[in-house]
């Protein structure tokens, strides 16, 4: 089931909360969307720099990790970025006003709360950015009170 809005499965808020939907998830995947902002906290001239795929992608393995947790009545919970390997870019920035979607696929995750991911961003049928992504997310790291009943 998906959520109703991304707030339910990403501790995320405010300026900081990049990606805008979950389009659809299951055990070994997530596909989330996002539009690129004209304005906010990453935003040059030219759009968001494509470095900061890497965060649209890590948001989009939380709403992973939230999407599972939820359907066992868990709150959201943090997670951590442990790093990349082949980050390629197929741009120097994403376009203001673009809607970009990004996969991600799980490789790997350890009772210990270590994950490894496959991630891309697409626009429509291009893609624009790929990576493996490492994550933690120990059991004690949780966000407590994001979400109403």
């Amino acid at each position: 089931m998906l959520p109703d809005s991304i707030e339910q499965v990403i501790p995320h808020r405010g300026a900081m909360r990049l990606v805008d939907k979950v389009l659809d998830w299951n055990e070994q995947r997530v596909v989330v969307e996002l539009t690129v902002p004209w304005d906010g906290p990453f935003h040059e001239a030219r759009g968001v720099p494509a470095w900061i795929g890497l965060e649209y992608m890590a948001q989009a393995i939380g709403a992973w990790s939230g999407c599972r947790g939820r359907n066992r009545g868990e709150l959201p919970r943090i997670g951590f970025l442990l790093g990349t390997r082949r980050y390629n870019a197929e741009t120097g920035h994403f376009a203001p006003g673009a809607v970009l979607r990004v996969e991600a696929r799980c490789e790997l995750v350890d009772d210990n709360g270590l994950g490894m991911f496959a991630c891309r961003i697409m626009e429509g049928e291009q893609v624009l950015a790929s990576a493996n992504v490492s994550v933690y997310q120990p059991d004690d790291a949780r966000v407590q009170g994001l979400l109403e009943s």
